[in-house]
């Protein structure tokens, strides 16, 4: 599971990386550094890229999009939990996402992390940090809805590919490829679900 990723790019590299022309707004969140889920009291924001007629906007909005599980103890009673990571896409509430273009972002991203499986001398689990050196700006496939705390987003995860899955054999996020950006924000689910795949890991190197 992703819960930590950076963006360390500056702002106008980041809309000229996914076709956003100036003039642009000044903001004093780029660059955002390491990116962390909302917390139940707190707040955290990522930056998101929306589909804005036949433009795209910048959006700032919670990493975790809430949802209601039963409790352990009494499942009559609801808790809220954050979800940042979305694997089950044949749940209806996360379709109803997914088969609705306007519900879809991209989730930019200089690189992302993951804990290795074993820990090192110091009895901690080394962070690996994972990117794409062709590609130093690139995009996760995001969702996002509307809560009663603003806007919240989470993205796809899908089998890990041969450079995440010695260090996290569950799953990684979906990378998108830049010519499938205008896809995922604007095509019918049918005719953009083929994106939910393994990145290519030759194209992908990792540090500690």
């Amino acid at each position: 599971m992703c819960n930590r990723y950076r963006l360390t790019a500056k702002q106008a590299e980041v809309m000229a990386t996914f076709g956003i022309r100036p003039p642009y707004e000044p903001d004093e969140t780029f660059p955002a550094g390491d990116i962390f889920p909302t917390g139940k009291k707190t707040p955290f924001y990522g930056a998101v890229i929306v589909k804005d007629g036949d433009d795209r906007r910048v959006e700032r909005m919670e990493w975790g999009v809430p949802t209601q599980v039963p409790s352990k103890r009494d499942p009559s009673v609801k808790l809220t939990k954050y979800v940042t990571n979305v694997r089950n896409l044949s749940s209806s509430f996360w379709r109803s996402m997914l088969t609705t273009p306007a519900r879809r972002c991209l989730v930019p991203v200089t690189s992302f992390s993951e804990y290795g499986l074993a820990p090192g001398e110091d009895g901690k689990k080394p962070l690996h940090w994972f990117d794409i050196p062709s590609r130093p700006i690139f995009a996760f496939a995001g969702i996002w809805r509307p809560t009663e705390r603003g806007n919240a987003y989470g993205f796809l995860t899908t089998e890990p590919n041969a450079i995440v899955a010695p260090i996290h054999p569950k799953a990684m996020p979906v990378v998108i490829h830049d010519d499938d950006y205008d896809r995922w924000l604007s095509a019918p689910w049918d005719d953009v679900a083929d994106v939910v795949a393994p990145y290519p890991s030759q194209l992908m190197t990792v540090s500690t």
